[in-house]
């Protein structure tokens, strides 16, 4: 513990109800118990502070707490996730690009930690990622499709690939890994007629003693929809489980034979407990490509190594 404490906002996609963000947010208060945190969040509970307005109903929220809390920081935490991406709306690299700006206006330091960044659709999302990062003063990034995708921008910031720290947390929960012939899916709520069409395939390919469909943002509505209309086709003994927890997502993945996952963090969390894993990317160069495919060994060290990096970063920052 240090004897100094640093005020940070600590900004992500927190409180949308997404299991691999809300790990992430644990992941830093855990990890950087020093620092003096104020997290902000789409849907604060006690203690966070809400997002800055970029919209009518923004509006109505108590914004003004956050920029009293931005004017006290000592600086500004992206921390993890695939901010910015317009795979599904170049909104959220507005959103992101939004609260760089006023942190930039206060003057504060930037860091970005375990980013994903892109692929990009748009050249508007494009253009707030590169404005983003050519103002921080730190930037990791958790994959090579990110590594590779911002250092072709020639930024004046060292970039450093790391990898999604929640493989840390992932491998050091004690569950029983003995597999159980069981396939667990893990669907996203915006996944194709490829990947159901693929779920089907390895449903058909040989007797399970398990199916699960696991939820991992069991309140978004096209999730849930999307999970029964593949528990319906498969049979009713077919299980969907939501998960909100890292801990109930390491248990339903413990007996898995083989995992069939479209989401990040849920890929990661088979990698880190040994399972066959087959991954269905959203784009070219998404932030699952290349994952399925990564040594657990090289994940492993990749994210001890981003958070060494960090933690020196900020501990400069004490001056």
């Amino acid at each position: 513990m240090y004897s100094v404490e640093v005020r940070l906002l600590l900004i992500g996609n927190y409180g949308v109800g997404n299991l691999g963000d809300e790990a992430l947010r644990e992941y830093f208060l855990r990890a950087f118990p020093g620092e003096e945190w104020h997290v902000v969040s789409a849907r604060p509970s006690a203690g966070e502070l809400p997002r800055l307005p970029l919209g009518f109903r923004s509006l109505l929220q108590p914004w003004w707490r956050t920029l009293a809390a931005l004017r006290a920081a000592d600086g500004v935490l992206f921390g993890g996730g695939t901010l910015f991406t317009d795979l599904e709306s170049p909104f959220a690299c507005v959103l992101w690009w939004w609260h760089s700006v006023v942190t930039r206006l206060f003057g504060k330091p930037l860091f970005l930690a375990f980013q994903g960044v892109g692929p990009f659709r748009t050249r508007v999302g494009e253009w707030c990622a590169r404005w983003t990062l050519r103002h921080a003063v730190f930037v990791s990034v958790r994959d090579a499709a990110s590594s590779s995708r911002v250092e072709s921008w020639v930024l004046n910031t060292k970039i450093i690939q790391t990898s999604d720290p929640i493989i840390w947390l992932a491998a050091q929960e004690k569950v029983d890994v003995s597999s159980q012939n069981m396939l667990v899916i893990i669907p996203r709520h915006n996944s194709d007629a490829a990947f159901e069409g693929r779920a089907m395939d390895l449903f058909r390919s040989r007797a399970w003693s398990a199916v699960k469909i696991l939820s991992l943002s069991p309140k978004q509505g096209g999730e849930q929809e999307l999970c029964l209309r593949l528990r319906d086709r498969m049979g009713a003994e077919t299980s969907v489980i939501p998960v909100r927890s890292l801990g109930v997502l390491l248990r339903e993945l413990a007996g898995a034979d083989l995992v069939l996952a479209q989401r990040y963090h849920g890929a990661l969390a088979a990698r880190a407990l040994g399972k066959n894993l087959e991954v269905v990317p959203q784009g070219v160069g998404d932030k699952l490509s290349g994952l399925a495919s990564t040594a657990v060994g090289d994940l492993l060290s990749r994210a001890r190594a981003g958070e060494a990096a960090l933690r020196e970063t900020l501990q400069r920052l004490r001056g």
